[in-house]
């Protein structure tokens, strides 16, 4: 079976599950959507990797990448190659200097690795067909932002972001990293960001 390419499109909280959230990778090249839903840690440690935030003390995945570059583990590329009664399957492509080994994961943790070794995603045509959306030329247009710009909060988005001041948006930033919740910080910190500009 031939492997298609995916990115990370969006990151947003989840509307049909509670204290879930969606990761949506897009079809390199194509106009199909392939949406995940993942927990509420694996989503804000795959948004840390996005934007190459530094927590104080690193992150489970961030010890994992560690662990395997001291052992001299390389991680060339990460495959969703299963889908069973609405759960994805994925496996780790990693290589040392004797061997290569195809390492079975969650698709979240999989996908936070990914995110950290800057490697490729795939899957294939079947996962795509049956768990997949297919975009219209318009939507791709609209969606042509940088990988992370969709981050959605819980609140309904970056519109109401929109109508804060910079002093209101500085103390809510401040209030989420207290509470670690890493994806409104984004989404804060971005629109302080497209203010300065």
């Amino acid at each position: 079976m031939k492997k298609i390419e995916l990115e990370i499109v969006a990151l947003s909280h989840s509307i049909t599950q509670t204290h879930s959230y969606a990761v949506v990778l897009g079809e390199i090249n194509g106009l199909r959507r392939l949406p995940i839903v993942i927990g509420g840690f694996e989503a804000q440690a795959i948004a840390v990797a996005l934007e190459r935030m530094s927590p104080s003390r690193p992150l489970t995945h961030d010890l994992m990448k560690n662990f395997m570059l001291v052992f001299n583990v390389e991680l060339h590329e990460v495959i969703i190659n299963d889908l069973q009664e609405g759960i994805f399957y994925s496996k780790l492509v990693c290589s040392s200097e004797n061997d290569t080994v195809e390492i079975d994961s969650r698709t979240s943790d999989a996908l936070a690795l990914a995110v950290r070794f800057g490697c490729p995603i795939y899957t294939f045509d079947n996962i795509l067909d049956s768990a997949g959306i297919l975009m219209e030329d318009d939507d791709k247009k609209k969606k042509s932002t940088s990988p992370t710009s969709p981050v959605t909060t819980e609140t309904g988005g970056r519109e109401d972001l929109k109508s804060l001041s910079i002093e209101e948006l500085n103390t809510l930033l401040n209030d989420v990293l207290e509470h670690e919740d890493y994806i409104k910080a984004i989404a804060i910190r971005d629109e302080l960001k497209s203010r300065k500009k």
